[in-house]
């Protein structure tokens, strides 16, 4: 190899690296733990796929809305839900609703988390659920609900936790069915 060469290799390798170096690191997509009086839920966020959802669910944690809530509802074989309600059964006031973002690619597989809702797409507040098993057939878009249920993280740590939730007694409160008979509590929703 002709010096002159091997200079400009060594010169293009440099400044390729010295490139590399200079561009700021990505940020790591957001990190929520539900401390739960089960245990803990570490749930990675998808602001790239879901960012209306993600954006939502921060603001609530960072009002440390979700703090002394319960899991009002849970389903064996299908989700645990929470997010809204107080230990006595009564709703919190919550934001605006969002935008449903049913189809951002992302499916209602087992460890995921998506948003609760009535039956308008676009009715989602607080209430989020975390999906027991592979629901995609049922709440993705074009399932039992047409315009599916919006997926916008999943969990990292706490899938045992969620299966000994779903192993709880459940009763009728109310209006209310499968809501656990002694409250399962989400003491604190925090950044990670």
């Amino acid at each position: 190899m002709k010096r002159s060469t091997f200079l400009q290799v060594i010169t293009s390798f440099a400044l390729a690296v010295s490139f590399a170096w200079a561009q700021p690191a990505q940020a790591a997509d957001p990190v929520v733990v539900l401390k739960t009086s089960m245990g803990d839920i570490t749930i990675q966020l998808d602001p790239k796929n879901a960012p209306i959802t993600t954006a939502n669910f921060l603001a609530y944690v960072d009002k440390k809305f979700y703090d002394g809530t319960v899991f009002h509802r849970i389903i064996p074989g299908f989700v645990v839900q929470g997010g809204g309600f107080t230990a006595q059964m009564s709703e919190k006031e919550t934001r605006l609703p969002i935008k449903n973002e049913a189809t951002n690619g992302l499916h209602n597989l087992r460890g995921t988390i998506s948003m609760a809702r009535t039956n308008n797409p676009n009715s989602a507040t607080s209430q989020f659920f975390l999906n027991l098993v592979d629901n995609s057939s049922k709440l993705d878009p074009g399932g039992v609900s047409p315009e599916g249920y919006a997926v916008f993280g999943k969990i990292t740590k706490g899938l045992d936790v969620i299966d000994k939730m779903a192993k709880v007694e459940t009763t009728t409160m109310g209006p209310y069915s499968d809501v656990p008979a002694k409250a399962v509590i989400l003491i604190s929703a925090t950044r990670g």
